[in-house]
């Protein structure tokens, strides 16, 4: 009886050790945003449902650290960088603000080993690494394909640029502009610059309304912008005579879209892109190779579909 009682007790000292033994390292990510930004909060949603996923799925605990800059700034994002290498985590997750700008830092994490994904965005010419992410030339497309459509394929449109130097704000950008060349009845007559400010943006499209008073649409190339726009159109009493189709999915967006605003919003999903940023990442610090692109999809968000996000957003 004496004995059984020691081996138990043995064993129940054992066993904590062993168990403490098989539990993974905790994992730590930086995930590091362009901005201090509503959408970006829902990428970190995203990130951090992704890690309790893993967590309850295989132990393993995994820490984000959400640095966001105050300010849509190269050299502020490239110095959150630098610092988040300086404290060695097992990955870092980034929307670059300019590829040719980050080059040098992500450079230096790869020289340290540290993994890096980007997300919302496209890597630098040359540079190895999974990106996350909607197809951002054809969410600029669908978004084009239905302002002509609404306009009836004639008429002037202007085109809200987000932070010029950003891959997927400058891709979309573009995109816009192929799609209008193809309509001969559409003319491209101002690109404001918002820089992912909702209050830059409403200055940029009163201003450019007010230059070209037969305007009679708009497209975004970021998610501030086209609530900037929306507040100009309304402010300005244009609701109803010119035609807005927004730039994904913000509570500002949503609420344009049900009052008859905007029009419409082609949406990116930013819950998605953290969450499978934080896969990917997980994927690479454990050893596994991850693909060069995951798609998250593209939604269009409309009148008649608007209070399905909106109740999607609020839970």
């Amino acid at each position: 009886m004496k004995k059984t009682l020691l081996s138990l007790l043995v064993a129940g000292m054992i066993m904590p050790c062993i168990a403490r033994a098989d539990t993974p390292k905790t994992l730590h990510f930086v995930l590091v945003p362009k901005v201090v930004h509503p959408w970006f909060d829902q990428v970190n949603q995203g990130a951090n449902a992704a890690a309790d996923m893993i967590f309850k799925t295989t132990g393993q605990k995994i820490v984000i650290e959400y640095r966001a800059p105050q300010h849509a700034d190269v050299l502020e994002q490239n110095d959150i960088i630098e610092r988040a290498i300086s404290t060695q985590p097992d990955g870092i997750i980034v929307d670059l603000l300019d590829g040719k700008g980050n080059r040098a830092v992500l450079d230096e994490a790869g020289q340290q080993n540290i993994p890096v994904a980007v997300f919302d965005s496209v890597p630098p010419d040359g540079m190895k690494m999974t990106a996350v992410g909607a197809d951002f030339c054809e969410q600029a497309r669908v978004a084009a394909e239905r302002l002509v459509k609404l306009m009836g394929g004639k008429g002037e449109v202007a085109i809200m640029m987000g932070v010029p130097t950003a891959p997927n704000h400058t891709l979309r950008a573009q995109c816009h502009r192929e799609t209008f060349a193809k309509y001969p009845g559409i003319k491209v007559v101002a690109t404001g610059i918002d820089n992912d400010s909702i209050e830059t943006g409403q200055k940029q499209a009163a201003a450019i309304m007010l230059a070209h008073p037969d305007l009679k649409g708009w497209v975004a190339s970021d998610a501030s912008g086209p609530v900037g726009i929306g507040q100009a159109i309304r402010e300005g009493g244009k609701t109803g005579k010119v035609f807005e189709v927004g730039m994904d999915g913000m509570s500002d967006m949503l609420q344009l879209i049900k009052d008859g605003v905007a029009d419409s919003s082609s949406s990116s999903r930013p819950e998605q892109q953290g969450y499978w940023s934080v896969i990917s990442m997980w994927q690479q610090a454990t050893g596994h190779k991850t693909p060069k692109m995951i798609d998250t999809g593209i939604d269009m968000i409309t009148h008649d579909n608007v209070d399905e996000f909106i109740k999607a957003l609020h839970h």
